[in-house]
């Protein structure tokens, strides 16, 4: 039977996606690790050796823990088409478009899609790395989200959950995303992690300890701030990236046809 340890955060950005990464790498020196992520929207993704298509994400994890990506890691991917249309690839292979509206119509074929993959990865590896998607407090998608909530009723995970301190308010979005939590899936949550600190730890201690003592859970870490130059999964991490320091060569190949 294996082990899960699920990934989630307190808003999209906080860090979910290195942090599953360095997790695999460090399990994976002493136990077969895997990631997964149930559902990922994002149009940067990779091709796997059998020529599915998964999120980038899972693929930098499945690296970090020293394995090959598999459609496995990642069974569903939407790719935006616009402001409300994604192409859904289920598998690896692209199924159809659905509407915001008319994905949630499919959710219960979805949910067995995930589950299926979830358990072929328990068949292979001890450990499986598991990361949330967004914030882990959306109480609007309680009802249909198969990324968080869905998948940690499934399987009962060990959660880690993790909050951005350098856009600040870490300890209230920590806080506040316990107390909105299911009482189930709240229990199943062990810690926290403080991600992307910069500055002195003494000044953060305090909070730190008043956060430890209202939750009655411990901070696993402090992390400090890193620019960690990875594909990034949608466009809320744009404004991070720096542009490179030579131009960029642009060609357009014109070919004799038109396909």
């Amino acid at each position: 039977m294996p082990k899960h340890l699920m990934i989630l955060g307190t808003a999209s950005h906080v860090g979910k996606s290195v942090l599953a990464a360095a997790f695999c790498h460090i399990f994976s020196k002493t136990r077969p690790t895997a990631p997964f992520k149930a559902q990922n929207m994002s149009l940067n993704s990779w091709i796997t050796k059998d020529g599915g298509e998964i999120g980038i994400a899972q693929a930098i994890q499945a690296w970090a823990a020293g394995i090959d990506p598999t459609v496995d890691m990642n069974p569903v991917l939407l790719k935006p088409k616009g402001d409300r249309l994604s192409q859904v690839i289920i598998l690896g292979r692209p199924a159809y478009d659905r509407a915001a509206g008319d994905y949630y119509e499919s959710i219960e074929e979805i949910s067995g899609v995930v589950d299926g993959a979830l358990a072929r990865l328990g068949e292979i590896y001890d450990l499986i790395v598991i990361e949330g998607a967004g914030g882990a407090a959306e109480i609007n998608l309680y009802e249909r989200d198969i990324v968080n909530i869905g998948c940690a009723r499934s399987i009962k995970p060990e959660i880690i959950l993790v909050g951005d301190i350098e856009r600040g308010g870490v300890f209230a979005s920590l806080y506040g995303t316990m107390a909105l939590l299911p009482d189930d899936i709240r229990a199943l949550v062990r810690g926290f992690i403080i991600n992307k600190f910069r500055g002195d730890y003494e000044i953060l201690k305090p909070g730190i300890l008043q956060l430890e003592e209202i939750t009655g859970l411990p901070v696993f870490g402090v992390v400090p701030y890193a620019d960690i130059a990875i594909p990034s999964e949608d466009s809320v991490s744009i404004a991070d990236k720096k542009p490179m320091e030579r131009p960029v060569d642009i060609a357009v190949i014109r070919l004799p046809r038109i396909s």
